[in-house]
This record gives C-alpha cells, sequence and structure tokens, in this order.
C-alpha cells in the first residue's frame, strides 16, 4: 500500500509540470489566435493600427519579461497587456506570462 502511494505520489509529480506547461501553450495560442483575428478584423481602421503599434513596441519588454521570469515589467508591456485584456475577452482571463509570450509569438 505505501509503495503505491508512493508511486501516486512520484506520478502526480511528473506530470504536474507538464499539465501546466500545456495549459500555458493552450492558453498562449487561444490568445494569438484571438489577437490575430482582432488585429485583422480591425485592420482598416486608426485606432486597430495604434493598438497593432502599441503590442508591436511591447515585444522587446515581452522578452525580457519572460526570460525575467516575470522580475521584468516594462511600460510598453504594460500598456500592451491592458490593451489585449480590454480589446480581447479570451486574455482577461490569461496570466502575464502567457500574454507576454503570445506578444512574442504574434
Amino acid at each position: 500500500m505505501r509503495s503505491l502511494l508512493i508511486a501516486a505520489v512520484a506520478a502526480v509529480s511528473v506530470l504536474s509540470p507538464l499539465a501546466h506547461a500545456q495549459s500555458v501553450v493552450a492558453t498562449s495560442n487561444i490568445i494569438v489566435r484571438a489577437l490575430d483575428r482582432s488585429l485583422d478584423f480591425t485592420s482598416d481602421t486608426t485606432t486597430s493600427i495604434r493598438d497593432m503599434k502599441v503590442v508591436a513596441a511591447a515585444r522587446e519588454d515581452a522578452a525580457s519579461f519572460v526570460a525575467s521570469e516575470g522580475a521584468i515589467r516594462g511600460v510598453q508591456l504594460e500598456a500592451a497587456l491592458q490593451l489585449l485584456r480590454e480589446r480581447l475577452p479570451d486574455a482577461r482571463q490569461a496570466d502575464d506570462l502567457a500574454l507576454a509570450e503570445a506578444i512574442l509569438a504574434h
């Protein structure tokens, strides 16, 4: 019985990071697709062009944020995160790291 419990705990500890990684990837994919749809749909408006510039300008800040595991938060990244959450319903539930990764992937 004890060895079964140890095996179960070991299996959970091995699979837990994988589940989290898959969740981050899935969230990032959802946000990237939503961002693409949003930018494609509104590409004719002046506001969307400005919005695209805000997200594009945040790429360097997003890279620093991801590389530092959230320790470095630039002003441009903060603006892009706010914009994404305002414009994309899928982005409202995503954490900052997933959104930063989506900015880098776009």
